[in-house]
């Protein structure tokens, strides 16, 4: 059975973006550097390891305005997908969220991932954007 951990160092930091670079930018050939941002400090990241201690699932809340909250970074390795880690990080984020008091969860979910946010309880609120002309986003929310 699989856990997730909340990230408090550099290095585990550093290994969840390299699983986000792998699964989220290499497919599309996009600059590894778009997988973090200037809110990496302020967010919490929650992560999977397997028995090797390799980063398989990750995901990352940040506090925004008008305490929402605002799941990013989503990412499951290839091999482990279908097995229930992302509901796994997306609980552990909506419990952090509940412990800092935000009261709404965001987030932009890309088109082949709405149906899995949609059994974690997620609405879609708008279609939102096309990422790098090729990837169709729908900003969907819950409350907490």
């Amino acid at each position: 059975m699989y856990s997730a951990k909340i990230a408090s160092t550099p290095e585990e930091v550093s290994r969840i973006i390299e699983l986000r670079i792998e699964i989220l930018r290499k497919p599309w050939k996009q600059d590894p550097a778009t997988a973090s941002d200037v809110m990496e400090s302020k967010s919490i990241n929650a992560y999977i390891e397997n028995e090797n201690k390799e980063v398989i699932a990750c995901g990352r809340l940040q506090e925004n305005e008008g305490k929402v909250g605002q799941i990013r970074f989503m990412a499951v390795s290839d091999k482990y997908q279908g097995k229930g880690l992302g509901k796994i990080i997306v609980k552990c984020l909506e419990d952090q969220a509940k412990k800092i008091g935000l009261r709404t969860i965001e987030l932009q979910a890309r088109e082949n991932a709405v149906d899995f946010y949609k059994n974690c309880g997620y609405s879609i609120k708008e279609k939102s954007f096309l990422l790098w002309g090729i990837i169709q986003h729908y900003l969907m929310e819950k409350e907490l």
